[in-house]
């Protein structure tokens, strides 16, 4: 499984999922489907339309990864888990086909999720792409919308080493003839993206020309904003209990993807909108996005993993907590470009290096020598709980704990677990 062992466990190409998907009658055809892409953001997107479209009154599945704690939360409809007992059906009803074509792991998730919306009759489905785009195994959708978030360095020995080889990854998921909300770009991906768009005749729309952020500020959980609808020239104040800062962009593409929506005929209420926002973790379960689980100190989980998601966390942090001590509990898979990384991080910060338990993570030691190189010091440890448990017992009151570095470091803390 990559989440486990890395790129050596990726299976290029589509022949898998569309035998797979063949083998169960193409449930992926049953049901209508927005696709997201993104270096970072489509996650949280995702799971902020999926909010959207079901208080509206659709019946919504929503398929994401990687999953936290439950394989269940990668797999979901109006906010409810899947039935374990349809995941044990769906196994032994492909295993003859599995023998014969030992798709990854994450192809037969993607096949599950398409069998399991088509059975439910769902009215949409959100689908988050695990990896890039045009390869990706969710690729075999044809949506009403696509999007895609922003594009940044990861996973580059697998999409490439420069911003046009990512963006053309991920331009993979535009198809023909059908609308591209594009969020965050730049020069090189928006170069990109337009050829694309022109290629496959995608009605192409930023969603930088439809929404404007004027301000963020953050409280203590919740993020406010104040965003400018620019064609309706009118200012909404939206507020969401998604508290970290990069959420603001999320936002505005999730806007700007609903307003396409509803040209098409979807009736979504700009009350119905706010009011999902301001309770995305409670309809959809989403977890690990700058989620305080104490205060006095306080600590606060992110699963930001590359140089944008860490770039977000610090810059949050110095600007939420300027005066406050910072602890560091870090740990990276190996696969990630540490000396970019490192680079980014605070050097008067206290640093507790730690790993997750699995082949693909980087050894805390291995971790704690690499930052030293950068001149960024600290202990390390086996276990995330016991660095943690470090990290509260040196910090004071007024400090703050930030725990980040990787979607399976987040996954091994207790507290964060049990919250």
């Amino acid at each position: 499984m990559f989440s486990h062992a890395g790129s050596s466990a990726l299976k290029k190409g589509l022949a898998n999922i569309i035998k797979l998907c063949e083998e169960l009658g193409n449930p992926q055809n049953k049901f209508k489907s927005i696709h997201i892409a993104g270096t970072n953001g489509k996650g949280s997107s995702s799971n902020m339309l999926a909010a959207i479209m079901q208080q509206s009154g659709y019946k919504t599945g929503l398929y994401s990864s990687p999953h936290l704690f439950d394989f269940g939360e990668r797999i979901r409809v109006n906010g409810q888990m899947v039935n374990p007992q349809f995941v044990i059906d769906f196994t032994q009803k492909t295993q003859s086909i599995c023998d014969a074509i030992e798709p990854s792991f994450f192809e037969l998730t993607v096949a599950m999720a398409f069998e399991y919306f088509a059975q439910e009759k769902v009215d949409i489905a959100i689908i988050e792409t695990g990896l890039g785009g045009r390869l990706d195994s969710t690729n075999i959708i044809i949506p009403i919308l696509s999007i895609i978030t922003n594009i940044g360095f990861d996973h580059m020995q697998i999409l490439g080493n420069s911003l046009t080889e990512i963006a053309g990854e991920k331009a993979g998921i535009i198809k023909q003839n059908i609308p591209v909300v594009i969020g965050n770009y730049n020069d090189e991906s928006k170069r990109v993206f337009k050829q694309k768009s022109l290629e496959m005749n995608a009605p192409l729309v930023y969603a930088t020309t439809h929404f404007k952020l004027i301000y963020a500020k953050t409280t203590v959980d919740k993020l406010h904003c104040s965003i400018l609808n620019i064609p309706a020239n009118k200012t909404l104040q939206i507020i969401t209990d998604l508290a970290g800062i990069y959420q603001a962009q999320n936002i505005c593409t999730v806007l700007t993807a609903i307003e396409c929506l509803k040209k098409t005929g979807y009736v979504i209420e700009d009350t119905i909108v706010s009011e999902s926002l301001r309770q995305i973790k409670k309809i959809t379960g989403l977890r690990g996005r700058w989620d305080l689980l104490q205060t006095r100190p306080d600590v606060i989980i992110d699963v930001g993993h590359n140089e944008d998601g860490i770039k977000n966390i610090v810059a949050q942090l110095g600007s939420q907590y300027p005066n406050a001590r910072q602890h560091f509990v870090i740990g990276f898979a190996k696969d990630k470009d540490l000396n970019r990384l490192l680079d980014l991080f605070p050097k008067n910060a206290l640093y507790y290096f730690t790993n997750a338990h699995l082949p693909r993570a980087l050894p805390h030691t291995a971790l704690k020598k690499l930052a030293a190189e950068k001149h960024v010091h600290g202990n390390s440890y086996d276990h995330v709980d016991e660095a943690i448990n470090h990290a509260l017992a040196n910090a004071n009151e007024s400090d703050v704990v930030m725990v980040c570095g990787s979607f399976f470091v987040i996954a091994e803390t207790t507290c964060f677990k049990n919250s």
